[in-house]
């Protein structure tokens, strides 16, 4: 072998030969080798930066071994390296000496104690003692840098982990160094707080005690503490995260470096609404998502009343049967349930009631035949892209983990970002073409991208369209990450345009962009119209969708509703239309919080939620992790598994799934879709269900870069072929899978627009009224008050300032909001938050046109 040819580089460490790739750093290669390096202020997910010295060897070099930091060294052929010689521990000693020099001992009453880097370093590398006679220093403490966050200056030892993380991960520089020498101390910019929603992470990757969670600070010791690995259903990305608690009660959750998906990073929003899960078990306020739902009811005289389980599922049998048949039943949600849930559900409801009316998707998603059609792409394909096509919502405020994966390849690796942007977007300043697509023009740009003509009257340049069709090419090595940007803009305009840009970019791949947490696994179960368990598809089979279902409950055409987890009223768009249906038809609510939905629940089945049950979820890209109890779940709450197979026992039907386990393994077995019976304690973080994506062992954890999970119990699921079998008989002529030819999607007249009016784009914010939020107290106050917002040159012609108030018209009625400016929203749209108004019903009912694919408003000086 050549020079040229050489892929490797040979170094010795300690003694030992041992290869490595050219580029690695020096750090990684010696613990590769089983040469352990003290280390603070290096971190694998970041840029090393060699500030804290901790990581001190001896390098041989032209003048003899010299003193290197290991963390920032890259490995060279013949490099000779020395890691435990006197003058190296002599070295690290002295680090440790002078960190020690102003660093206070309060380890009994720091929440970092015991779990705490420094201790564990001071232990095996320090001296034992100190020469430092002096006062140390002290500041006041601690101090608030955001609403999170607290700060504790006098254990700071300046390793940049937390500043490091805000620029270079997140990309908010909202904390940084200020002062010099022994005064130098980490402070929020003077400007704005320290408000990120990733900012829990500078509180689990700092080596002391400096920055600590408001929500844990003082809650627990880290010897107290239970954990498993679970996964965090918050959102549809999946990540990988430790449950912890005591005394069964929740603590606090940590973020596992899984590398396929959330590389240890969590948002606030996953981290720190334990409270919601825990809930309010004594309130009787069962209108309150703050209230957990904890023993069945029936609504009696008006009033919900508990019962017992038998009481209770017999009456919700009794309104099961008297519906009228099949057609007059349906379900809406499903989201949230667990793979085995989401089973045992469609096994129930379509499979025992033979009602095709399932919908887990609340009326924002995309269709589910053709996301099912789609070639689909992993978060790592879509991370490594050279190529990636946005057209979805601020994925920063939908996806945030995905976010940050998405940013590390652009910021970092220079990938090509093309934004199809119909609002203010976080990755915007990283696109390499941004693309303008106001309301009821999405679908006209895809075309457009794949060669069609472009429509006179967009915001679209013809040089734009021209950079990013060469771009784009055939669609090889692109991944488009698609998803619901608009809810008030009608959902088939997106599907048209996916449809289109798969078509047309034949080697495309596709991440759907949904964001209900397990959302794929709900569809991959069945519960949706047209579709199977197992990503099985019936062509000849029609069924309602959730809109659908609302008219038919409205019109008393769909008689009884199963509600499966989630509030109808606080998730779809058409508010009064859900009031009415709930109104009109019988309600079986199956929920674990409480929600304006049961004040239409005819009979309430309290059921186990994140946390407390088994089984397996489905994330956006169709991994297929594990879910771990780590609490009991409170009252008689049952998983859906339970609830689904003794109501089927009810109904006359036998679902022959007594357990999660049995579920899991009739599932595995029926569909070859990969559930809990295959999980057994596989060294990689799941499967991919429909690539050919090999499980990749799990590399071992950095305590020193993760405090805090002090034995990661990983748990992964064995591979599967993907293959898919008929489930039951009576479903008809069920494929192993639909194709974009099965998608038919219904033309749609998008109105000229009008030329006083503004179009309207109602986007998804992550921290929004729903029961997350609701049952957190740390967090609900971070609910941002709810505005619209626009470009400046729509509010000059007004006169007004931003902040000041508007008139709005609207189809439905007139109505005042405070308005804001923002240069980046597109000329002729105003953005508004959806779910983030106390009052968010009346809200969408005056400002939503639900009878145009899209909603123009017209604003006015009040």
């Amino acid at each position: 072998m050549t020079d040229v040819t050489r892929t490797n580089v040979t170094i010795t460490v300690d003694g030992h030969s041992l290869e490595a790739q050219p580029g690695e750093l020096l750090i990684e290669v010696a613990e590769r080798a089983g040469s352990y390096i003290p280390r603070f202020c290096y971190h694998p997910r970041m840029e090393p930066v060699g500030v804290c010295r901790m990581c001190l060897v001896e390098v041989d070099g032209p003048r003899g071994a010299t003193l290197q930091p290991a963390c920032y060294l890259k490995v060279t052929d013949g490099m000779n390296v020395t890691t435990g010689s006197d003058k190296v521990k002599k070295a690290q000693d002295g680090v440790l000496e002078f960190l020690l020099a102003n660093h206070p001992l309060d380890c009994p009453v720091c929440d970092k104690g015991g779990e705490c880097p420094l201790q564990d370093q001071t232990l095996a590398h320090g001296s034992g003692e100190t020469r430092f006679v002096e006062e140390k220093r002290h500041f006041v403490k601690p101090i608030a840098i955001g609403e999170l966050v607290l700060l504790d200056r006098e254990r700071c030892i300046q390793c940049s982990r937390c500043t490091r993380f805000a620029s270079e991960v997140a990309g908010e520089a909202q904390i940084a160094f200020a002062g010099r020498g022994d005064l130098i101390e980490v402070a929020p910019s003077p400007t704005q707080p320290f408000d990120s929603i990733f900012s829990g992470n500078t509180v689990q990757i700092c080596p002391v005690g400096a920055l600590t969670a408001k929500p844990y600070r003082f809650s627990a010791r880290p010897w107290d503490l239970e954990q498993v690995e679970s996964t965090c259903t918050t959102c549809a990305v999946g990540c990988r995260v430790a449950v912890q608690s005591s005394g069964n009660r929740l603590t606090r959750v940590l973020g596992v470096d899984s590398e396929p998906v959330n590389h240890g990073w969590l948002c606030d929003k996953g981290r720190f609404t334990l409270d919601s899960i825990d809930g309010d078990c004594d309130s009787r306020d069962v209108l309150s998502a703050a209230t957990r739902i904890t023993e069945p009811m029936v609504r009696i005289e008006g009033e919900l009343t508990p019962v017992s389980w038998g009481v209770a599922l017999g009456e919700a049998a009794r309104l099961l049967h008297e519906a009228g048949g099949a057609d007059a039943i349906g379900a809406i949600g499903g989201a949230s349930l667990t793979n085995e849930g989401a089973f045992a559900w469609e096994r129930f409801l379509r499979g025992a009631i033979g009602s095709e009316n399932l919908d887990a998707q609340f009326g924002d998603g995309l269709d589910p035949v053709l996301l099912q059609s789609l070639p689909l792409a992993s978060i790592d394909d879509a991370a490594n892209a050279p190529v990636v096509l946005t057209m979805t919502g601020d994925l920063r405020e939908e996806l945030p983990v995905l976010f940050l994966r998405l940013r590390e390849s652009f910021a970092h690796h220079h990938h090509t970002l093309i934004e199809l942007a119909s609002a203010p977007s976080a990755l915007r300043s990283l696109a390499s073409h941004v693309l303008a697509v106001r309301p009821g023009e999405t679908s006209v740009i895809a075309q457009a991208l794949v060669g069609a003509t472009l429509p006179v009257g967009t915001l679209v340049s013809e040089s734009e369209l021209d950079a990013a069709r060469a771009a784009l090419g055939d669609g090889s090595g692109v991944v488009i990450v698609a998803g619901r940007a608009n809810a008030a803009e009608d959902q088939r305009l997106v599907d048209h345009a996916i449809a289109t840009l798969a078509r047309g970019l034949p080697r495309a791949k596709f991440l759907v962009a949904l964001r209900r947490s397990n959302v794929r696994g709900a569809l991959d179960m069945g519960l949706a119209p047209r579709l199977r368990p197992g990503r099985g598809f019936d062509a000849a089979s029609a069924g309602r969708d959730t809109h659908a279902q609302l008219v038919a409950m409205a019109d008393g055409t769909q008689r009884t509703t199963v509600v499966l987890g989630g509030c109808v009223i606080g998730n779809v768009v058409d508010v009064a239309l859900a009031a009415r249906a709930l109104t009109a038809a019988n309600v079986i609510a199956v929920t674990g919080h409480g929600g304006a939905t049961l004040a239409f629940a005819d009979v309430v089945l309290p059921a186990s939620v994140q946390h407390e049950r088994t089984g397996t979820v489905t994330n956006l890209e169709g991994r297929v992790t594990a879910v771990a109890p780590k609490i009991s779940a409170p009252g008689s709450a049952w998983p859906d598994v339970a609830i689904a197979a003794e109501l089927a026992l009810e109904w006359g039907e036998d679902l022959g799934l007594g357990s999660v386990e049995l579920a899991a393994q009739v599932l595995e077995e029926t569909t070859g879709y990969a559930a809990l019976s295959v999980l057994q304690d596989q060294a990689y973080d799941g499967v991919v269900m429909g690539m050919n994506v090999t499980p990749v062992a799990r590399h071992a954890m950095d305590p020193m870069a993760f405090p805090g999970i002090r034995s990661t119990k990983t748990v992964g699921l064995g591979d599967s072929t993907g293959t898919t079998t008929l489930l039951d008989a009576t479903s008809g002529a069920v494929t192993l899978g639909a194709t974009v030819a099965d998608v038919v999607i219904a033309p749609v007249d998008v109105p000229l627009a009008d030329a006083y009016a503004l179009r309207l784009v109602l986007a998804r914010r992550l921290y929004d009224r729903g029961i997350a939020m609701q049952g957190s107290p740390d967090v609900a106050a971070l609910v941002p008050e709810t505005t619209l917002t626009v470009h400046p040159r729509d509010l000059d012609h007004l006169g007004l300032a931003s902040g000041a108030k508007v008139k709005v018209r609207a189809a439905a009625t007139d109505f005042e909001i405070s308005v804001l400016t923002d240069e980046t929203v597109l000329r002729g749209t105003c953005v508004a938050p959806l779910g983030t108004l106390v009052d968010g019903v009346n809200l969408v009912a005056s400002m939503v046109d639900f009878s145009s694919p899209v909603t123009q408003l017209r604003l006015e000086t009040p």
